[in-house]
This record gives structure tokens, sequence and C-alpha cells, in this order.
């Protein structure tokens, strides 16, 4: 791992710290913190749609680690759908746990102050942060990944679709916790005038025009330029309210059987301390998923923020993929070539999608616990594995195996794959992780690989 990213993420035990400090000061019975508790009921508002069918929890939902819920999208094309039938993106949901402690955006050249020297500083920077698969949350408007994330779902026609940000404050200062917003953000947050006359906390605010517009994909809020400015107030907000709640213990809980073991309270099965010797040594997972650092320091995110081109095949069955078929997913290079200090950047991270973390990457799945209830989960960005022990095989046997095409196999689905023992080209050649691919993990190895990433979900310990 590079020593700059390790210390860019100094400053996460003082996030950790101050979290703490805020919470003590300001929480509710619940253990949240009024701001904490605006987010958590935006981010379960199914109103906060064109149809009012969807969440944030829709895509986020806890029980499954902060990810896609449905099994049968997972199994498949791993994409869920929007607000509006047969709407789809063209990525997975990420986790939304642990997000919120994504740095800022920004490229890492090397840092003299760490001892780098001018032969040493790279030519083309590391780029670091941000949220999203391609790193366009970068929290350059909001100070915070997490915030800038938060505004997209809402205005995106694919998922929330709603037309205006303009229908999302309306919604939640109408709503049934319209007050605890202007409890939060004071008295006048929620004083806009709205187009017609009616009953509302402003002057001249009413139903008719706004639900109209808010029914309609193409609708747009007539608002004078002062009402605009305070919908676009109330609309960052909205934002910061939710990335408050993404950062809260009840999603960041930090109450993994990791945890557990930190604190002294939960022994390793052999299986997972073997899993764990390969997760920092054979396996080359600590190279991007780093885990503690010793005793005292901050709990672990397993990811460095940072991005890489793993080389996973295309996802023949993703909704998007299978509408637009000379499609490749261009990952980070498709936002660096739209900023114009970064663009000449593109083609060297063309491929590449951020570095999520590990934690609950298991939680919820049948791989983790064969229960009633629990669901297939999809991985990578485009959703294409559907188990940890096919993305870890992945990892031991992508440059070992023979290419699926070569055996006269085309769009081979990972089942298809694995019966064929063979792997699909990657959906982007360029850039590709050369650190892995040839492991040599036996399937021991593999499964004790998977069994130590299984105890990175949350739920073991009580919640704090």
């Amino acid at each position: 791992m590079h020593k700059h990213i390790t210390a860019a993420l100094v400053a996460y035990p003082l996030t950790i710290a101050l979290s703490a400090v805020a919470g003590n000061a300001l929480a509710d019975g619940e253990g949240l913190t009024p701001i904490q508790e605006l987010g958590e009921k935006i981010f379960f508002d199914e109103k906060l749609s064109i149809r009012k069918n969807q969440s944030c929890a829709s895509c986020h939902d806890p029980d499954v680690g902060w990810t896609g819920p449905d099994s049968e999208i997972n199994a498949h094309g791993g994409v869920l759908e929007g607000s509006i039938r047969d709407k789809f993106g063209n990525r997975k949901p990420p986790s939304s746990a642990y997000a919120s402690l994504a740095p800022i955006f920004y490229s890492d050249y090397g840092n003299r102050l760490l001892g780098d020297n001018d032969q040493s500083l790279a030519s083309d920077p590391l780029f670091v942060g941000g949220n999203f698969w391609d790193g366009r949350a970068t929290g350059w408007e909001l100070g915070n990944p997490a915030a800038d994330q938060a505004q997209g779902p809402f205005l995106n026609p694919v998922e929330q679709a709603l037309p205006d940000a303009a229908c999302v404050v309306y919604r939640v200062c109408e709503g049934k916790y319209g007050d605890l917003f202007d409890t939060v953000w004071g008295p006048n947050a929620c004083m806009i005038d709205w187009p017609t006359p009616g009953q509302g906390k402003g002057t001249g605010q009413g139903r008719g025009a706004i639900d109209s517009e808010c029914n309609k994909t193409d609708g747009v809020v007539d608002l004078s330029p002062q009402d605009r400015n305070k919908v676009n107030a109330a609309y960052d907000r909205v934002a910061l309210s939710i990335a408050a709640f993404e950062g809260s213990n009840a999603s960041n809980a930090f109450t993994s059987k990791i945890d557990a073991h930190r604190a002294g309270l939960y022994d390793f099965t052999a299986e997972e301390s073997l899993g764990r010797q390969i997760f920092r040594g054979k396996g080359q997972c600590s190279a991007c998923h780093f885990g503690s650092r010793g005793p005292g320091a901050a709990p672990p995110l397993f990811t460095d923020f940072s991005y890489s081109n793993l080389g996973t095949p295309r996802n023949p069955e993703n909704p998007f993929s299978e509408a637009n078929t000379d499609w490749r997913d261009p990952g980070l290079a498709g936002f660096l070539e739209n900023v114009p200090d970064y663009s000449v950047y593109a083609s060297s991270n063309l491929g590449k999608q951020k570095v999520p973390t590990l934690r609950n990457a298991g939680l919820g799945s049948c791989e983790a616990e064969n229960t009633e209830g629990c669901i297939v989960k999809a991985y990578m960005h485009n959703g294409y594995f559907k188990s940890l022990k096919s993305v870890v095989h992945f990892y031991n046997t992508r440059d070992v195996k023979p290419g699926c095409e070569s055996l006269g196999i085309y769009d081979a689905t990972e089942e298809i794959a694995l019966a064929n023992n063979c792997w699909p080209a990657p959906e982007i050649i360029e850039n590709i992780d050369d650190r892995l691919g040839d492991l040599g993990l036996t399937e021991e190895e593999e499964d004790a690989l998977v069994a130590f990433m299984l105890i990175m979900s949350d739920g073991y310990l009580p919640a704090q």
C-alpha cells in the first residue's frame, strides 16, 4: 500500500472521536443526534421518489449490509429497478455503510513531508476518496462525499426520478417530520413560497401545483429566484442530514467479530486465523483492504479508498449492458474526463472502480448463514459475482484459467464460467491490477479467506 494513503487516513481516528463527542452532547433516546434522526427518516422515506415507492433504503438495506436486498435481481443483473418500472441504472448499489468516512476526492502525487523526494513523486497521481463507484461524489460541493452522493439518486431518472430538487424539499418540509427539519436547521429552513395558495408553513404554500409538477418526469417547479435559492439551501441540508445518519452508529456500527476480537471478546477459529494470515500475506488483500495498525488504532475499514481495475468480466445480464451491447464501464475515467484538471489522466484510469469496504460484505447472504431470509448477494461494480467464494476464486485464478472466449463461450455468466472452468475477458482490458490473478491458493486457503471476510459483518456485538 502506498505510504501516503496511510498518512492521509491519520485523520480517521479524529473523525471517530468527533462523532462520539457530538453524539454524547446531543443524543436522543435512541442514540441518534437530532440531525442523525432526521437523516434516518429521510433515508427510509419512500415518498421521496416520483412514484412514492422507493427510498434510499430500497437500494441500501441495513439487513444485507446496506446494499441491494433483492435476491433474484442480485442473482442476475445486479442492478435494481428505479421508482419508474423498467428503468435501470448501470451499476449495482455499493454499501452506504462506512461510506461517510471516505475522504474528499483528491489526487495524490506523493508527499515530500513523508520523505518522498522529487525523483520518487509520481508523474500520474493516485486518486483517492469520494463516493460512487466512479468517485464522482467528490465532497467538493458540501465538504462530505456522502452528502454529495445523497443528492444524486433523488433526481436520477433511473432511480428515485424526481424532476426537481424542489420536489424533495417540499415533501420533506410538508411531511411528517417537517417540524424536525425546522428543529435541526432553524425555523426558516422550510419558509418557501410555493406556486399556489393553500395551507403550509410558508406564505402562499399549496399542494396543487407542486404535486402536479412532481408527478411528471419533466416537471419544473416555478419559483422566484429567492425561493429557488432557499430550495437549493434546503436541498443541501437534506443531503447533509442523510450523511449524518450514514455516519452514525446505526450505520457505521463497528460491531463485528473483528471488533469483538480487538476488544478481547472473541477468539478467531483456526480457519479464520488462517484466513487472516492469507488476507495479510499471500492473498494480497491488505494491499487495498488494509486492516488496523495495532492496539489503540482506529477500527479497520478494510479499504484504502483508492480505485482499481481487477479485470472483472462484463455482466451480460446487467440490464444496461443488455440494452447497450457495445458499452463498457469506464469507471473512474468516465468522471475524470469531465474534470479539466484531471482529464489528461482519464486513459490511465480507464476501468478503475472504487475499492469498497469489506465490512458487511457477507451480511445477510446465504453464504454466511443458510437460514430463512438470507439472500444471494452481488459483488463488484456490475454485480457479476454472486458469492465471496467466487470473488476469491477469481482473484486466485484469473490469469490461470483459459479465457471462456477461447473455448467458444461468449457472454458467460458467473455460473457458466465456473461450470466450464474458464473466465471471460475483462470488461476493460487496460490498467488491470497485476497483483492478483495467480495467487497460488489452495481451495482450503480460499475457504479460509472467505471465512475471515465473513466475520467482518456487524451485529455480533450489541449496538453502542
